[in-house]
Order: structure tokens, then sequence, then C-alpha cells
């Protein structure tokens, strides 16, 4: 298949979370980019980084999303729950806190409940080969939107696996640079504090691409975290439409109830209708 497709797959299936989303406390301490003092080793580069992602077991969050395209602008209010690498949960309320829709994406399965037409999507990641064309999983996600490094289809980075990246350092930037198994191409900037700054990923002629861009960063606890996340969708290095995710209310560490209950009069629908649905909306 085409990496142009492979791209396309990987925009759906991150879509299917964002635009879903549209239907601990924060501190007030701003955090700046810091220029690098010197490059680092290979090894002793990428320790560093891994040291200083942010560390959570649960994470609590509001969300405020807004999407723009060029023929719409719609925003709403998402509750975001997390339990690392083992599900988290988004909860869309653009109504006076009324939640419209609910999605849960775990290591293995998604499923999203639309309360508006009282139906639900419950779907294996197995089932979905050839809907979603892609080599990037559960903790890929898990880790664009905690603002970590990541190997595409692997759950964490081990040190025998530094070298599977390309490393740049020059000026107050790092450029890092990984390849999938399908041919896309991911490619990370950090600052001088091994603080990621963006991923980008696109295929080999850089026709279409995906920009995940981290921004305001604020301590939470004494951990930077960046409370801006600007998406956009990439064509000929021209923006398409993107999504800016605005984090407030952070909490780390606490208990979470992680219910998902299916009312049993919703319908049932597949995930390949879900995505029919957004390509007819976009259009």
């Amino acid at each position: 298949m085409r990496n142009t497709e492979k791209l396309k797959g990987l925009v759906a299936f991150i879509g299917i979370v964002v635009l879903f989303s549209l239907g601990g406390c924060k501190s007030s301490k701003k955090v700046g980019t810091v220029e690098s003092g010197g490059a680092k080793a290979h090894n002793e580069f990428f320790a560093a980084m891994l040291e200083q992602e942010f560390h959570f077991n649960t994470l609590s969050a509001r969300l405020n999303v807004d999407l723009r395209l060029p023929d719409k602008e719609m925003s709403s209010r998402v509750d975001l729950k997390m339990i690392k690498d083992s599900v988290f949960q988004l909860s869309v309320q653009p109504f006076l806190g009324i939640e419209v829709f609910r999605m849960e994406l775990t290591v293995d399965s998604i499923k999203i409940l639309d309360r508006m037409n009282k139906r639900y999507v419950s779907e294996n990641y197995s089932d979905l080969k050839g809907q979603t064309p892609i080599d990037f999983n559960f903790y890929n996600l898990q880790a664009l939107f905690t603002n970590h490094l990541f190997l595409p289809g692997q759950q964490g980075i081990s040190p025998k696996q530094y070298n599977r990246f390309k490393l740049k350092q020059e000026g107050g930037s790092a450029e890092i640079k990984v390849k999938d198994s399908m041919g896309l191409l991911y490619t990370f900037m950090a600052d001088g504090e091994e603080k990621l700054l963006s991923t980008y990923i696109s295929e080999p002629s850089d026709k279409y691409a995906l920009q995940w861009d981290y921004k305001d960063f604020r301590l939470t606890g004494d951990q930077p975290f960046p409370m801006l996340m600007d998406v956009q969708v990439m064509n000929d290095n021209l923006s398409k439409g993107g999504v800016k995710i605005r984090f407030s209310r952070i909490q780390t560490d606490v208990p979470l109830n992680m219910d998902f209950s299916i009312p049993s009069k919703y319908k049932r629908i597949t995930f390949a209708q879900v995505l029919k649905a957004i390509g007819d909306s976009s259009k």
C-alpha cells in the first residue's frame, strides 16, 4: 500500500480521537524552552530525554478543544482520564457539562459511545486491519497526548533501541528521526533540556504530514507539561485544518473511575461507519 494511504490511515485513527472530542492542579508558573549547553553523546542524550519526560501513573485533565477547518470551526469541553499503559477515556461535554460522546482506548480495543444517537462502537484493533493500515499503537497515541518520545509500534524505548533513532544536535535544538516498518518518517524536535517540542509524521515525499506541536509549558507539580497542543494536517507544507487542545485542571497519581457502561438499548455500529461519517462531514 502506498505511503500516502498509510499516513491517511494514521490521520484517520488520530482523527477519531480528536474529532469525537468536538461533537494535582494547574500551576501558573510558565516554563520556557532552553538552548543546549553543548552536544551530548548519542546514548547520553536519549537517557536524559527519557529521564526528563512527564512521569505519571494516572492522569486526569480538563481539555478545551478547538477544531479549525477551511469551512467550519467547532469547540468543546473534554474531560480526559488516563491510566498509564492501560486505558484512557475522553468524555465530550459541549453543553453545560452534559456528556454527548465518550471514547475509551485500551491496549487492544476502541469503544465509542454516542449518546445523542444512542449507538456505540466496540472493536479490537486486530479486527481493524485494512481500515487503519498503520504501524502505530495505543502507546504511541498515549505518548502524543503526554509529550513523550516514542518508537512507532513499540510500548516504550529501551537503551538497546537508542540506535534506532538518528540524532542531529545543532545550536539550541535537537532533531530526532526514525522510520517505521511501513515507511513513514517520524521527526521529533527537542530543546536544550531534552524537552520534546514537536512531533512530525510524514510520508517520504513529505506531501502529506501530521504536525503535533507542544507549547505553553507550565509546572504540574514539579514537572513541566505543555498546556497547549497544536495539531495540524499538512498537504504540500500547507495546513488543511487542525485542532488546538488546551489543558487545565491536571492531576496525577490519584484514583480514577474508568466506568464505560453501554446502555442495553444502544445500537452497535462499526468503526468503518464512523470513518465514513467523518469523511462525509469533512467534504
